[in-house]
This record gives structure tokens, sequence and C-alpha cells, in this order.
């Protein structure tokens, strides 16, 4: 597994989207998803020029933090258990995955304690396939609207995951539905969020994803192989 050659290629494909729908290359940014994957070939990749990593699971993340370099900033995109909130909260530079009520006051609560304001994605369920976690897309502003009195979290945008598809083309609408719901919150000028962030597409689709919007791309399979 040549993973510096698997980087190039997929940077070289997330320039070739990104100029497609005349966005710039580093208006995207490639979050290497490193489930089960060694820290060993996390650092490979990292020499290759990745800058952003991923975990799904809390006790990877932990396990893997203190062996990867200070200035490589660390996602947690896995769903988040409510009590396992304080094991990262002072090491995770963006969580991908707020998904409920009770999460965003643990989240607030443990951000609060170590004096540091957490930036977070509202996980939506575009789809709302019985599998995934998220909040339908008709849920969101009311969920926005119950985090205004959490002054620790900061709500930085929006992340969704695409059903499983052969045909990258399926899921565009998915994309672009969460897009303009992105332009939406944007519009609505509240005073708690800062819409920055759309983390949508990953190996089967970010190409599509890009096109959509995207400038968070989670990428795995991609880099590090078939797991």
């Amino acid at each position: 597994m040549d993973i510096q050659y698997n980087v190039k290629k997929v940077m070289e494909r997330v320039a070739e989207a990104a100029h497609k729908a005349n966005r710039s290359p580093e208006s995207v940014t490639i979050v290497a998803v490193t489930k089960t994957v060694d820290v060993g070939r996390i650092m490979e990749a990292i020499n290759a020029g990745i800058c952003h990593i991923g975990e799904n699971r809390v006790q990877e993340f932990v396990k893997k933090h203190e062996f990867i370099p200070v200035d490589v900033k660390r996602h947690l995109i896995g769903t988040l258990q409510t009590n396992k909130v304080k094991y990262i909260i002072d090491k995770v530079d963006l969580i991908h995955s707020l998904d409920r009520l009770s999460l965003a006051k643990e989240l607030d609560k443990r951000a609060a304690a170590v004096n540091r304001v957490v930036p977070v994605l509202i996980q939506v369920n575009v789809s709302k396939e019985a599998t995934k976690s998220g909040i339908y897309e008709e849920e969101v502003e009311s969920f926005i609207e119950q985090l205004e009195p959490f002054e620790h979290i900061r709500v930085k945008g929006l992340m969704t995951i695409a059903p499983l598809s052969e045909d990258a083309e399926s899921v565009r609408p998915y994309f672009a539905r969460l897009k303009e719901l992105f332009e939406k919150i944007k519009e609505g000028k509240y005073n708690h969020i800062d819409m920055e962030y759309l983390s949508m597409g990953m190996t089967n689709d970010f190409e599509v994803a890009i096109e959509e919007g995207a400038n968070i791309v989670r990428i795995g399979r991609a880099i590090f192989g078939e797991r």
C-alpha cells in the first residue's frame, strides 16, 4: 500500500472536482479517516501532506493522540457518547457529530470546565435512514435555537453521511439539499453560530460532494485501503 501515492491521487481528484465547481482546491480540507489505522501509516499520510485526521471512536482517538504531531488537526467524526466527552474535550479541534441536546449539554459543561469553546458540526440525516445518526433537515433550525444558552460550544457548520451507493450521482441530491440548508442557516444571522464548514463526501462520493459545496471531505479507503 503506497500511502504517499494515494494521498497524491486524492489531492489531484479533489483539485479536479474543485476546479469543475469553479472553486480553489485550497478551499477543500481533506480529513484522512484513520479508523483502525496504526500510527505508522498515519504518519506516512501526514508526511505526504495530510494535515487533518479523523477518528470514529474516542478510545482510538485518545490512544493515538500523543503520537500525532501537535500541528495536525484532530477531528472526531463518529457518534459521540456523552460519557466519552470528557476524554476528548481538551484534545479535539472539530467534532462532526452533534446530533442531540443531551450531547450539547455535556459538551458545554466539559468545555466550560477546561475553559474553551469547542467547535462542532451538526450531523444531519438528510436521507432519513434508520441506520444513520443525525437530526432531520426540518428539525435543524429549531435545534440550533435550543443551543443558544450553551456558551462553550460553537456551531461551525453541518455534516452528513450520504447513502452508500456505487453510483455517486445518485447521492448528489442529498448533498445539494444540505448545501441549501447550510446557506439558509447562514443567512439566518443566528448570534451563536458561525457557518463555516460543510462536511460531506467520502471515498465513494467526495467529488460529487465538492461539486455541491463541501469544504471538508472525509476520506479513508482511498488513502489507507480497505479496512
